[in-house]
């Protein structure tokens, strides 16, 4: 049985982290645990991913790791093998896989079905500039020497393949007709909007700017320096949000610019925003071709305008730009969101401009501005634009989602700026809501928290459930129309489960206390305590949590604080309370609650005024211990509000740090007793096992406080201790006077004292007669902070090692031999922090729950036990139904309704003219479409969207441009002239020639004027015909130069692919 449980965790395992190796052989010393359950957004998020048909984020980090979000309490946890930073990251829109860019250069496409890498290769050169083209599996790369390149994701074989549309520098070059430098990076690229995927802008680092037809092989576009040198431009400067314009600006000495950023301001693409390094913004009009343009155009047109956020001469890089379209301008107005372009040493604002060029670029008017302070240092932004109703402008809504440092998510809607407008020359701190993972550790701060497996009917705990009124987690207080939905739990899954089988509890410094349920690996947030006793007066209701323990057979939790109190809450049925019973050092009396306020706590404790380090019930749940900061332990009756006894300080001023109790039964008098009809609680004794922090262990009778015995470790630090196998039977033995007391004890009963240095293996009965030689002793390596004890079997049991040096080890008992290590880095790139133990707790089947700043973890470190019953219980991150379905909902038709549009507008060949297409269908075609493109060398081979192929009679040799032969020709009739007809003035390909009559002739030939007219322009003819041929002859060389180039090129290409080991394909 043990063997198939292994196997069942193994295939489980693999679910969630094929790309990694769990070992799950004992005799390994190495393992990667499973990460059940992750919550929360790292410290070290970067960048930002949004997918607007299945409604999920993504945030990419700066050590390898990805969250995706979803609705309904739905976090993703994906990591790379590598701890290299992500500088790109997108979705294929749609299709459920993320692909990311390393700092490493490794481009990894993400499986968000399998949570894991479905692929990756490694790009031999730096990429600087990376996209996807929108709805489809293709990708633009473009890399430190200039070249473009363009990769394809095969869903079907799972890999990424390099398109032969492969484009270096000096191609772009000759085809735009200008000079590109050498080494020139590419710093961006951008599929131009609605031309799909036919157009492609590039953008340099030096400034030059190119707008590139793949279908044509030809640059429509091409902006650099030069064209800021122009006479007339542009240039608005807003400073203190006043408004400058000067026209003749440009007259002065340009620099070259270096670009840093650039978005479309416009959805076809005509107009697009550039950032610079020296903070000026650039308006490019492309709405105009170059190749279109006559000599007066080019002198009325204006091609930019400059914008200056700043008056100063040393102002930041414009690093980020974002536009969101105003739609009832018919896309010539928006707002433009920056960051950068202030000067430096300013304070860190986001710009938002309310730009309008609906009369021209020339006269561009920037409605207003408003500057927006940050919740700490950007990391990143994305703007998304949703309508609500089909076809309702009106009803549209800019999202903000804002990514500041320390993994701070804020999102907001904004639908005017005139809300602030009020206030000039103020920065302004937009509406907007914190993103709150399920499980909150910073605010509020949680200052512990504890897991336990209870098995409790769900009914039971209905009377203090808060599922009704519990508010979306994707955005606290977030807006009704806007949120994050995607990946949403399966509520049938919810319904099956009619037990609570684990429930996890955090303490927060405000004194709150959370419950959530924690039996499947997506956690909902089940009550909410401590709100109740602020009305209580008495002092230190409120102050942080220091110690919790619940009761499983009564459903009673104890909650104690920095302040002494300790209060004792109920849960299930009828748990709801309507008065208190207070138990000071000096009074007792009754709170009576009012008749509205939710209440379930039954007694607060106010006898100490020291802090609370440790709380442990009885088995029954009769009493409760409570350890102090001050070493004193005190025994609470938890049936009536009294205190039973306080002992002393147990080991001078040393505070306690964990309690445990066993309860033993005297069978012997329970038999004498039953007789005389006792009660069988008389012959129930109980052990209180303490530790203090200076390593002293201390058995105590919870009866009397009478001292059994007590154990000191001198020189050492004391983390907890755990009981190991303590069942026994007690029986009386007159000639031991000490175990007299409580009966004899068996063998099998272990204590297990943990201190930093240092681990102790007791049995009880050496302990009961004074013994301090340990059983067993293991000295540490390194420090230790926290340990815990499971289960591996009926009598097997694993002891788990958090080192201060955040490495996770596994030994089994009682042999303290090494089984297997890993660390907190390994499995969740943490490091170790102080105080990380408070919030660490263990169920007995090996999952651990653990706090990190922002981030709470579950650790799976069994190999044969599958709490959380995965992968069966996991929510799908990509909605397949969504994904495949043909009618589109309407909270998504805004997303992709241009799209489709877009597919119909162009006429590619499947699409349906008549308009009644879906997405899929319009993603089918649009992929065959670049497939065509993609799958040719550049100027190699014609294409034509109506897929008309060029022979070798259709050369118009009188053209300029670069002649297009196509190797796989069909040689077909034309009904127009060709060159060729022209040329040898109508002959056939025929071997015989044809008899001309007279009247052709002279109708052919015959001039107006003499005969040395006509024999002057016989031979201009004859010039002009050798003219040609010379012209043809000379395309016939290049044509057959470039064949050579290619192929030269071709054959390199299969050299470096040779290079590449099987793992790079």
């Amino acid at each position: 049985m043990g063997e198939t449980h292994t196997e069942v965790y193994q295939a489980t395992s693999s679910f969630l982290f094929p790309a990694i190796s769990i070992r799950l052989s004992m005799a390994e010393s190495e393992f990667t645990p499973a990460v059940a359950v992750h919550y929360g957004i790292p410290s070290t998020a970067s960048i930002l991913a949004f997918d607007s048909i299945q409604r999920l984020l993504a945030v990419a980090t700066l050590d390898g790791r990805i969250k995706v979000v979803g609705g309904d309490n739905v976090e993703g946890f994906l990591m790379s093998p590598k701890t290299s930073p992500f500088k790109n990251l997108q979705f294929f829109q749609n299709q459920g896989f993320l692909v990311s860019v390393s700092n490493e250069n490794e481009i990894q496409v993400w499986d968000l079905e399998k949570r894991s890498i479905a692929c990756s290769i490694q790009w031999e050169s730096n990429i600087t500039a990376f996209s996807v083209i929108y709805g489809t599996n293709y990708m633009y790369a473009g890399d430190e020497y200039g070249f473009l390149s363009v990769l394809k994701y095969d869903v079907e074989q799972r890999n990424i393949l390099q398109l032969p549309y492969h484009m270096p520098p000096n191609l772009f070059a000759e085809g735009a007709g200008i000079t590109v430098p050498d080494h020139q990076s590419i710093v961006g690229v951008l599929p131009q909007p609605f031309s799909c995927g036919n157009r492609v802008l590039i953008a340099y680092g030096n400034g030059l700017i190119i707008l590139w037809d793949v279908t044509e092989d030809k640059a429509i576009h091409v902006k650099g320096n030069k064209d800021l040198e122009q006479k007339e431009s542009v240039v608005i400067n807003f400073s203190n949000n006043k408004k400058h314009v000067n026209k003749n600006a440009s007259d002065e000495e340009e620099t070259e610019k270096e670009i840093s950023s650039l978005c479309w301001v416009s959805a076809d693409g005509s107009f697009l925003a550039v950032g610079y390094v020296d903070g000026d913004i650039l308006l490019w009009d492309l709405s105009v071709s170059d190749n279109g343009k006559s000599q007066r155009t080019q002198k009325l047109h204006i091609e930019f305008v400059k914008i200056q956020l700043s008056s100063g001469d040393r102002r930041l890089p414009v690093i980020v730009l974002h536009w969101s379209s105003n739609k009832t301008q018919s896309g010539n107005a928006g707002q433009l969101f920056v960051y950068g372009g202030e000067d430096i040493g300013s304070e860190e604002v986001l710009t938002i401009l309310d730009l309008d060029w609906s009369s021209g670029l020339a006269k561009l008017k920037c409605i207003d501005r408003v500057d927006l302070r940050l919740h700490g240092s950007f990391a990143d932004l994305f703007v998304t634009t949703n309508s609500y109703e089909e076809d309702d402008k009106s009803s549209s809504t800019t999202s903000l989602l804002i990514l500041t440092n320390p993994g701070q998510l804020h999102f907001s809607e904004y639908a005017s700026l005139s809300t602030m407008k009020s206030d000039k020359g103020k920065n302004h701190m937009i509406d907007s809501f914190e993103y709150r993972s399920v499980i909150p550790t910073v605010d509020p701060y949680m200052t512990i928290g504890k897991l336990y497996t209870i098995g409790v009917d769900r009914e039971i705990l209905e009377a203090v459930s808060l599922t009704k009124d519990q508010p979306n987690n994707s955005v606290a207080g977030g807006s009704s129309m806007w949120h994050l939905t995607g990946a949403s739990m399966h509520q049938n899954r919810t319904a099956e489960n009619k037990l609570i089988e684990r429930v996890y509890i955090g303490g927060y410094e405000d004194g709150s206390v959370r419950i959530w349920d924690a039996t499947l690996p997506v956690l909902s947030l089940f009550s909410v305590f401590g709100q109740e006793v602020t009305s209580v007066p008495i002092e230190g209701s409120s102050t942080s949590v220091s110690a919790l323990n619940l009761c499983i057979p009564t459903l009673t939790f104890a909650v104690g604080n920095e302040c002494g109190l300790i209060f004792l809450y109920s849960l299930g049925l009828n748990s709801s309370r309507k008065k208190i019973a207070v138990h000071t050092e000096s009074k007792h009396y009754v709170h009576h609650c009012q008749p509205e306020e939710r209440n379930n706590c039954s007694i607060i404790y106010s006898i100490l005024k020291s802090p609370v380090r440790a709380l442990q019930f009885t088995e029954s749940g009769a009493k409760l211990l409570a350890g102090f900061e001050c070493g004193k332990v005190m025994v609470l009756d938890t049936g009536s509000p009294s205190v039973l006894l306080i002992t002393d300080s147990l080991s001078g001023s040393s505070p306690i740090v964990s309690l445990a109790v066993k309860t033993y039964f005297d069978t012997q008098k329970t038999t004498e007793d039953s007789s005389d009809h006792a009660s069988g609680n008389e012959s129930a004794k109980e052990i209180a096992f303490v530790c203090t922090r200076n390593a002293r262990l201390i058995l105590m009778d919870t009866s009397s406080g009478n001292i059994l015995s007590s154990h000191q470790k001198e020189n050492l630090v004391a983390i907890n201790l755990h009981l190991l196998g303590v069942q026994p039977t007690v029986s009386h033995d007159a000639n031991q006077s000490r175990i007299a007391q409580i009966g004899n004890v068996t063998p099998d009963s272990l204590i297990l004292l943990c201190c930093e240095e240092v681990v102790f293996l007791y049995t009880l009965k050496s302990l009961l007669q004074g013994d301090d030689v340990s059983m067993r002793e293991l000295k540490l390596e390194k420090p230790c902070s926290w340990t815990t004890v499971f289960k591996k079997g009926v009598d097997k049991y694993e002891l788990v090692f958090l080192y201060q040096t955040g490495e996770i080890e596994m030994r089994t008992l009682p042999e303290f031999e090494k089984s297997r290590c890993t660390s907190l880095m390994s499995t969740l790139r943490w490091n170790f922090k102080n105080n990380m133990d408070r919030s660490m707790s263990a169920s007995d089947k090996g999952l651990i729950s653990m706090v990190n700043g922002n981030e709470f973890a579950l650790l799976s470190l069994s190999t044969s036990e599958n709490e959380l019953r995965i992968p069966e219980s996991l929510p799908c991150l990509h909605d397949k139904v969504l994904a495949t379905t043909k009618t589109i909902p309407k909270k998504h038709k805004s997303a992709i309704s241009g799209f489709v549009n877009n597919i119909i507008k162009k006429g590619l060949k499947g699409s349906k003219s008549s308009g009644n297409i879906d997405y899929n269908e319009a993603r089918g075609v649009l992929a065959e479409h670049l497939e065509r493109i993609f799958s040719r060398f550049p100027f190699s081979d014609s294409y034509d969207l109506d897929e008309t192929e060029l022979g070798i009679d259709d050369i118009d040799i009188d053209i300029d441009e670069p002649v297009l032969i196509n190797p796989k020709v069909n040689y077909e009739a034309k009904e127009t002239e060709t060159d060729r007809q022209k040329l040898f003035e109508g002959g056939s390909s025929d071997d015989k020639p044809r008899m001309r009559t007279r009247e052709e002739i002279i109708a052919k030939y015959r001039k107006p004027g003499d005969a040395a007219s006509a024999a002057s322009q016989a031979k201009d003819k004859l010039l002009e015909r050798q003219e040609k041929l010379e012209r043809l002859s000379r395309r016939t060389e290049e044509l057959q130069s470039g064949a050579e180039n290619f192929a030269s090129m071709a054959h390199e290409l299969a050299k470096t692919m040779e290079k590449r080991k099987w793992w790079n394909l």
